[in-house]
């Protein structure tokens, strides 16, 4: 999976230059917000809430088993003005690669996450698997000095502020694990 999403931006980079056109590869961090898929592979935090206002089976897979694994997330809305920035732009004054993400500020571990559902949604039981699974990471939380540096970009949505709004579409949308997962 990460060796096509990097074969696929140096096609795109090649492209751009070959053709003299400008490629930006933004690398976000996990995009959350309300609509997002309710799918662990595509939207571990809408799923989450999602299951756990609807105390639908859910558990810790790997690494003890005790949700130590952490996210960043970033809403979609924040990233629409560095697009913007992006249409305009002159792709040889800028470095063409960066990360957008919530950052550390707007990380959380599934065991904290679970901690918050509880405050706002009652308690629900969550599984422990132990078992590793391949590929799988403790730590995913981008770096987006370069974004904030080269871009003059920084995420404004609080990581609260985007749980609140799954958790707002979730209540008002009780079928939508059934209607996003694949």
């Amino acid at each position: 999976y990460g060796a096509s999403k990097v074969a696929s931006e140096v096609l795109a980079l090649e492209y751009g230059s070959t053709f003299d056109f400008p490629v930006w590869v933004n690398r976000c961090g996990v995009l959350a917000g309300k609509g997002q898929f309710g799918r662990p592979d595509q939207g571990i935090f809408s799923f989450w809430i999602n299951a756990y206002l609807r105390k639908q089976p859910i558990k810790y897979i790997g690494f003890g088993g005790k949700g130590d694994q952490v996210r960043d997330c970033l809403h979609p809305k924040d990233l629409v003005p560095l697009l913007f920035k992006q249409f305009s732009a002159d792709a040889s004054t800028s470095d063409q690669i960066c990360n957008f993400s919530g950052g550390v500020e707007n990380s959380m571990s599934l065991a904290q996450l679970s901690d918050w559902c509880t405050e706002k949604c009652d308690d629900h039981e969550v599984g422990a698997e132990p078992a590793m699974r391949p590929f799988d990471i403790p730590w995913m939380v981008l770096d987006n000095r370069k974004a904030r540096s080269t871009w003059d970009w920084q995420p404004n949505t609080p990581i609260n502020d985007i749980l609140e709004e799954i958790l707002a579409h979730a209540r008002e949308n009780p079928d939508w694990l059934e209607i996003s997962k694949p």
